[in-house]
């Protein structure tokens, strides 16, 4: 058998490897950000563009409740896939991959079913405009029944990660990405003799360019991933494998998830202030989006390789996996805030919004943005502690940052504003709050981490 030490994941240098990594990751990271800006772009600039934005807006939670658990889902394969692969067993390996597909089949159905049964009421439970209800359904709608191209790329993304393979996922990623972009104007405009489908034809983009990815991550696996077997029999549900996968994975799904129930959360909150506050902040999410995905393109390789460190029960290339996972994220964090800062006006300028929306979107980008070295600090952690087989500290971090801290904050601050909205920018400082109390309790579960797992180890 092939011995551990022989893979460059056990080999080469930490901060290296990182890098070789990392940059893939969150290079298809930040494209698929990019061509969320760039789907509102195009909407924002139809007719009725900011309505059209209200109820994009509205979708998102969903959205980005699908991603959530694929990615999740993705996660706990990963992390499960590149220990048996540290520790040198290849036929779990096999099955941990196999069920990954198995379950994305499962998670594929389930949405179905939302999309067909359940995207009314729960469009009906944030706004009473029939307009935007109309628009947002419709969107939605498209995008949950044909969820099998985000759900079942979010596997083999993973698949090709976890084996040190990201550069052909990236590959995948982008390919979505430009498909999404190529077709937006085209489907949403009607341009090239195709009929002009306004929301409907972005909603054909998105799920497209998803499709697109899909299919090429698949073959990938096939043809290039040589670490993983494959075959039927190993797609057979082993309910030990599945439950190990959602030990792992269970925490980054809820991390993710929270995501979507705080934005939910933050649109109810913000509409009894403004519909223009909700339009603001959702634009805002989608350009602070362009940072935080890189932020998770990197915890995305320090996972692996943590968890590869793990399998070995190597000390050392823990600590460094480690140091040079949280200093990379910091490093990026501060761009992505003085970006922020500096540019908030000319990108906020792009999607065609009215005067008072516009200017809320730029406070929104100047204040929020001074919560990103704290959220940096907690998102490396989020994927230290689940590469360490520690995903209930994970899960406090997630609470803490995606709900505990944020939502009483928010409806208190909203209230004292509303509904002078010449005040809205303090709605805004919920953010570095919620990220700086959670990245002190971070701190603390570090170093119980550190004393409790990585010290004893030889």
């Amino acid at each position: 058998m092939e011995q551990p030490v022989r893979n460059p994941m056990g080999t080469a240098p930490v901060g290296t490897l990182m890098l070789s990594m990392g940059l893939p990751i969150m290079l298809s990271m930040m494209i698929q950000a990019l061509y969320n800006i760039v789907d509102s772009a195009f909407v924002s600039n139809m007719a009725g563009g900011e309505t059209a934005l209200n109820a994009l807006t509205l979708a998102f939670p969903v959205q980005m409740l699908m991603v959530a658990v694929s990615i999740g889902t993705g996660v706990g394969v990963n992390v499960l896939l590149a220990k048996s692969l540290g520790q040198g067993d290849h036929e779990k390996a096999a099955r941990v991959a196999g069920n990954g597909l198995f379950l994305g089949l499962v998670l594929t159905l389930v949405f179905l079913v939302f999309g067909l049964a359940g995207v009314r009421p729960y469009v009906a439970s944030q706004t009473a405009n029939p307009e935007i209800f109309a628009l947002a359904v419709t969107y939605l709608r498209i995008c949950s029944t044909a969820s099998f191209g985000i759900v079942l790329f979010g596997i083999f993304e993973k698949l090709l990660q976890a084996t040190g393979l990201a550069k052909y996922s990236t590959i995948a990623q982008i390919t979505g990405a430009v498909t999404n972009i190529v077709l937006d104007p085209i489907l949403i405009y009607g341009l090239l003799g195709c009929p002009a489908l306004g929301v409907t034809g972005a909603a054909l983009a998105t799920v497209l360019g998803q499709v697109a990815s899909f299919a090429l991550a698949l073959g990938f696996h096939l043809t290039a991933n040589k670490a993983v077997k494959k075959g039927l029999p190993y797609v057979k549900p082993r309910w030990n494998i599945i439950r190990g996968i959602y030990t792992i994975g269970l925490p980054a799904i809820v991390a993710q998830a929270l995501m979507s129930l705080m934005t939910y959360g933050i649109n109810l909150i913000l509409v009894e202030v403004s519909e223009a506050m909700v339009t603001a902040y959702g634009l805002y999410y989608k350009i602070q989006q362009f940072v935080l995905f890189a932020a998770f393109g990197l915890r995305d390789a320090i996972t692996p390789i943590v968890s590869f460190a793990h399998g070995m029960g190597s000390r050392s290339r823990i600590t460094q996996g480690m140091k040079y996972g949280v200093g990379y994220t910091l490093a990026l964090m501060a761009v992505g805030m003085a970006a922020l800062l500096l540019f908030a006006r000319p990108l906020c300028g792009l999607f065609g919004l009215s005067g008072a929306t516009q200017a809320l979107c730029v406070s929104a980008a100047r204040v929020i943005s001074l919560s990103f070295l704290f959220a940096g600090f907690n998102v490396a952690l989020q994927g230290i502690f689940q590469a360490m087989d520690c995903g209930g500290y994970s899960l406090i971090l997630s609470v803490c940052r995606q709900l505990l801290f944020v939502l009483p904050v928010a409806w208190g601050l909203a209230r004292l504003v509303a509904p002078d909205l010449s005040n809205a920018w303090a709605v805004w400082l919920t953010f570095p709050i919620a990220e700086g109390l959670t990245a002190a309790i971070a701190a603390g579960l570090l170093a119980r981490l550190y004393r409790g797992k990585i010290q004893p180890m030889g």
